[in-house]
């Protein structure tokens, strides 16, 4: 396990830590909240709900995992309320998540990664139409109905990083 945190960090994430799998619980809220429509992707994207399955067909997926990381982007803001900094983090985040499921699933071909926010490997999801992805495409571990600070809680991963900054969140599992 230290060994891919590790790698992790070398890819560039600022944090690492072992997940244990059992710790994560899927939660109706999380998922209304997807629901909501605040991020127009609910019905829309191929990796946000319902198109990535029930509630209960992610908790079984995550089920059949032994082993878990969390790994993190941390930005740092130049305000309070940095719009540009949330998108760049954003971004440079999925990117590292991106090329690290390259690299464990070297090892763990069958490795699910969750991201933050929706997929964005493509400008524009094909959705409804098949995925032009499918190996690559990431959901987000709030459209599995997790609550990622709840989860960062129980593994003992930090999560606010004080005044003007951001942390991103992706938990893997292998």
């Amino acid at each position: 396990m230290e060994d891919w945190i590790k790698k992790a960090e070398e890819i560039g994430f600022t944090h690492g830590a072992v997940l244990d799998p059992a710790t994560l619980k899927v939660r109706d809220m999380v998922r209304d909240t997807c629901a909501s429509g605040r991020c127009t992707a609910y019905g829309h994207n191929w990796t946000c709900p319902p198109a990535c399955g029930t509630l209960k067909e992610c908790e079984e997926k995550m089920k059949k995992y032994e082993h878990g990381i969390l790994l993190q982007t941390v930005g740092q803001l130049k305000k309070t309320i940095d719009t540009k900094g949330y998108m760049e983090t954003e971004k440079k985040h999925r990117e590292l998540l991106l090329a690290f499921g390259k690299e464990i699933r070297k090892v763990y071909p069958k490795a699910l990664c969750l991201g933050a926010g929706g997929c964005r490997i493509c400008e524009t999801c094909a959705y409804p139409n098949p995925c032009r992805f499918p190996e690559q495409a990431i959901s987000s571990m709030e459209a599995y109905g997790l609550f990622v600070t709840q989860v960062c809680r129980d593994n003992h991963l930090e999560y606010n990083y004080g005044p003007k900054t951001i942390a991103y969140t992706a938990c893997v599992l292998f």
